[in-house]
């Protein structure tokens, strides 16, 4: 288990890590959310040491990363996938992990395989990996002391579609498995496909946590909509309102206050064809982390550009009246 109990991170008068608390347990994918600057990195630089907490403290299975003994069998870590040492090849910079924690040589070529990196590319200097390759890399070298925790800054960043799919069966795979998973990111949907437990957080401060269902709930004041296309709108739409459901037309079909299983047996009934059938409220997440966050969000503050932002130009004078 991670423990974050009263953790604060101060750079002078900035503080990067106001107050928080929270738990990561074993089996579980853990969602660590914010904007950019919000305060994730600094706080799992504290995990594994990296940097000093002002107050509080962070233990990993009951001890600080500094006292776990042989810390890469135990904790693997990716923060910056950018930080390998550019004039290794990528086998070197497994080889060197595996030496220090006292693994075979076997084990990287099991781990060059999982994250699949060929022969011809593990050979390659990192400085000519693309930065999808850097990730790679860096996954392989968090699980090659095979640990039971694992704490990843933005592993996603720089993977194509394909391999963020494979990376969310990873690690999914690896919780199910036992694991302990905390994963920070600034992209909501890809997290919210694997997590858990989801944790948002902005200037410093956790702002919401819960799974997936309680945040929605929270931000939709625990009212279910549903956005439904039939056939028949219109006889969808009475026999809806004859369950005593609230109807309201919206694009080419309805929004109804109920959950889609209630919906779709009134249709089933009825044997009204449904076209669609949708959770109402799919932004409702979205729109939650925005809004918490949106005294940290760089757009908030910036200003219309372009020509329609722009005032007309006024023609120079001629000194002859129009």
């Amino acid at each position: 288990m991670i423990k974050v109990e009263g953790l604060s991170r101060a750079y002078g008068s900035f503080i990067a890590v106001d107050d928080i608390s929270f738990e990561c347990r074993p089996g579980t994918v853990t969602g660590f959310l914010g904007p950019n600057g919000a305060g994730k990195t600094t706080t799992m630089r504290v995990m594994v040491g990296l940097t000093p907490p002002t107050r509080g403290d962070v233990s990993i299975g009951g001890l600080h990363y500094k006292d776990i003994p042989n810390p890469g069998r135990h904790v693997g870590v990716l923060l910056d996938a950018s930080a390998q040492h550019a004039g290794r090849t990528g086998r070197e910079v497994l080889e060197i992990g595996a030496r220090t924690m006292g693994l075979p040589s076997a084990r990287i070529d099991e781990m060059l395989a999982l994250v699949s990196l060929d022969d011809r590319e593990s050979k390659r200097r990192v400085r000519n990996y693309s930065l999808g390759m850097r990730q790679r890399l860096g996954i392989a070298h968090a699980l090659l002391g095979d640990p039971s925790v694992l704490i990843l800054d933005e592993p996603a960043n720089g993977l194509d579609p394909a391999g963020i799919r494979w990376m969310r069966g990873l690690l999914k795979g690896y919780a199910d498995q036992g694991g302990t998973v905390l994963l920070s990111s600034h992209l909501l949907h890809e997290v919210e496909q694997i997590a858990d437990e989801m944790i948002l957080i902005g200037n410093g401060k956790i702002v919401a946590r819960g799974t997936r269902e309680e945040l929605l709930r929270d931000a939709t004041g625990g009212v279910s909509t549903t956005l439904v296309t039939a056939l028949d709108n219109a006889q969808l739409s009475g026999a809806l309102t004859e369950k005593g459901l609230a109807v309201h037309p919206a694009g080419g079909g309805l929004r109804v206050t109920a959950e889609p299983v209630d919906v779709g047996r009134v249709a089933a009934e009825r044997q009204i064809v449904l076209t669609d059938l949708r959770a109402g409220n799919e932004g409702g997440l979205e729109d939650l982390f925005l809004e918490l966050t949106a005294d940290t969000q760089r757009e908030g503050a910036m200003q219309p550009v372009g020509p329609a932002a722009q005032p007309p130009t006024q023609p120079p004078s001629s000194g002859v009246p129009a």
